[in-house]
């Protein structure tokens, strides 16, 4: 199998498939479809790098899965290129409003379809560059409050289709200000490198992200997450950053300020619910910043977790079942 960019081409036809195929061979890794429910299913599975799109098929026509993808966020950019034999302006037209990002006649002519396909899918890899440049925090190499803005409100229409749980965590590193003056800016950044790893190894799915949210504060967005689910990740996060026992190695500053921090903790606080339309992305910021406020004032090192309410109400805290650990974590 050809180790490159993967093409899917839909087309209810078989000798179109072979004749498109044929002209990609080499350079992309092909799969195909014939007919519309096979190629969102494949989409999703493969995350190909374009899409050869017949418009003219049995079922859903091209233009109601172009519909489909370019209405899904995890499929949206993939770029389609309509290959039909209307050649009509009104089709191209309506084809081009649809989402498609190119419009081929058939017969195929093997050597423009190359040609093309190469053109678009150098241009999405560029894309996918530069998106990931702006949603990357450059000190911690992990997502940035840009991807959470974009992906919260993504999340909750997905999952308000079926009232699906979502689960939002917000964390704070503890007496962070009080670290970077005992210890200074250097130190400060290595904890924040150190403990944004720990949080991004601590989630195993694909789904799941962590965001670095601003100055000592960080975020994680887990779709499909319940109660349950959202405090065994918020517990996890919390042991895995006390267990890194970060300390710095040459603590020049130490004295600067006031009491040196033993050890760095975190405090989390959590907003769990089901999706509605009607719960906005801000109301989940609001509650899960003001778990994390209950974390803190109740001595930190800890996890606090509100379910919202369809109403939009406030979130009633759950007991926090977290623990503070040995004397040397600073409560």
């Amino acid at each position: 199998m050809t180790a490159g960019p993967v093409i899917l081409i839909v087309d209810d036809e078989p000798v179109n498939i072979q004749i498109m195929a044929a002209a990609l061979q080499g350079d992309y890794d092909i799969c195909f479809a014939c007919n519309g429910a096979d190629a969102l299913r494949l989409a999703a599975q493969n995350q190909p790098a374009l899409i050869l799109l017949d418009v003219i098929m049995p079922g859903q026509d091209g233009y109601e899965v172009c519909r489909q993808l370019k209405d899904d966020p995890a499929l949206c950019d993939i770029p389609v290129i309509f290959t039909t034999a209307r050649d009509g302006v009104d089709d191209e037209l309506r084809g081009l409003s649809a989402g498609a990002i190119d419009y081929m006649t058939k017969p195929i002519r093997p050597q423009l379809l190359r040609r093309r396909v190469e053109n678009h899918v150098a241009m999405k890899h560029l894309r996918d560059q530069l998106t990931l440049q702006t949603l990357t925090d450059p000190l911690t190499g992990i997502g940035n409050r840009r991807q959470l803005d974009s992906r919260l409100p993504t999340e909750i229409r997905r999952l308000s289709r079926e009232q699906g749980w979502l689960s939002l965590i917000m964390v704070d590193i503890d007496f962070f200000k009080q670290f970077n003056d005992n210890y200074g800016h250097p130190a400060g950044d290595d904890c924040l490198r150190r403990v944004g790893q720990a949080m991004a190894s601590a989630l195993n799915r694909a789904s799941d992200l962590v965001v670095r949210y601003g100055g000592e504060e960080f975020a994680c967005l887990l779709p499909g997450a319940d109660t349950v689910s959202a405090r065994l990740v918020g517990e996890n996060l919390r042991r895995r950053v006390e267990d890194l026992a970060i300390l710095p190695a040459n603590p020049t500053h130490a004295g600067a300020g006031p009491d040196p921090v033993v050890r760095v903790t975190i405090s989390v606080g959590i907003a769990s619910g089901r999706c509605d339309p009607d719960l906005l992305p801000s109301l989940w910021i609001a509650e899960a910043d003001r778990m994390l406020y209950l974390s803190k004032s109740q001595g930190r090192n800890r996890v606090t977790l509100g379910v919202l309410e369809p109403d939009g109400s406030e979130a009633v805290p759950h007991q926090d079942m977290s623990h503070l650990h040995d004397g040397a974590a600073r409560a």
